[in-house]
């Protein structure tokens, strides 16, 4: 996969690209990740990228020529090699106003084999960026950022981790949270006893079916208890439901 992220401040994209898990999956070729900076295509001496809106109003907008053109000289191979795709890339605008970020969105982008991600700064975008230009908008949630590059970095990260031979046990993408549709079960790990705390004992039997029992119902239970909510998306088992049940009777109590 190739991902390509226009900003007006690409250093800040040099730590994250190039450590942990991004790091890694650069290292192995499994994803290219660029930085460009959309002011180096402002058409201008002074590298105005942005203006006073039609009509009046506070704050600036970012114009549509700049982010026209820096697609543009990524799709003709200006900033890295473009390569031969299969399908046209996916053209991110980063925005309070797109739709909210979920697993099943990460999920869907990591299917793509280019992605192209739009981080403004200012009042907003012309709105012939959104119109012409885009064919995503994402949201990371509702409050206000300086820009849209804290925003990219989240879906990039959640994105790349998806990719086949990015994480070292495949299955960690598959069972995190949000990937079956609940939140995550507990974890433990040695020692088995820690200042008192005893790891369950169910994790120690070695009985591969009644763990994974457990570890169902534990998931049920946390996602009853802090994002319930979620629980009205999924397709559950008639054993799932009888779980709930007798959890709703005696509501569990709130550990962290």
């Amino acid at each position: 996969m190739r991902v390509d992220v226009l900003t007006l401040f690409p250093e800040m994209f040099a730590g994250v690209f190039g450590s942990s898990i991004l790091g890694k999956a650069q290292e192995k070729g499994i994803v290219a990740l660029n930085a460009i900076n959309f002011r180096e295509y402002s058409g201008n001496k002074h590298g105005t990228v942005d203006d006073t809106p039609y009509g009046g109003g506070g704050g600036m907008v970012l114009k549509p020529e700049p982010i026209f053109a820096a697609v543009e000289a990524v799709l003709e191979g200006k900033h890295g090699d473009a390569g031969a795709k299969t399908r046209s890339p996916r053209v991110i605008l980063m925005c309070p106003q797109g739709e909210a970020f979920t697993q099943k969105k990460a999920e869907e982008l990591a299917a793509e084999e280019h992605l192209i991600f739009i981080c403004g700064h200012y009042e907003g975008y012309d709105e012939r960026i959104r119109e012409h230009l885009v064919t995503d908008e994402i949201s990371i949630g509702d409050y206000v950022l300086t820009g849209g590059e804290l925003p990219a970095m989240v879906v990039i990260d959640s994105v790349t981790r998806l990719l086949p031979g990015v994480l070292g046990n495949e299955m960690s993408a598959v069972t995190d949270s949000f990937s079956t549709g609940m939140l995550e079960y507990p974890h433990y790990t040695r020692p088995a006893e820690f200042r008192g705390w005893k790891v369950p004992d169910i994790l120690l039997s070695g009985h591969h079916a009644n763990v994974e029992e457990w570890r169902r119902k534990e998931a049920l239970r946390r996602t009853l208890l802090r994002r319930p909510d979620l629980l009205e998306k999924l397709e559950l088992s008639p054993q799932d439901l009888k779980w709930l049940e007798q959890m709703k009777a005696h509501p569990p109590e709130i550990k962290d």
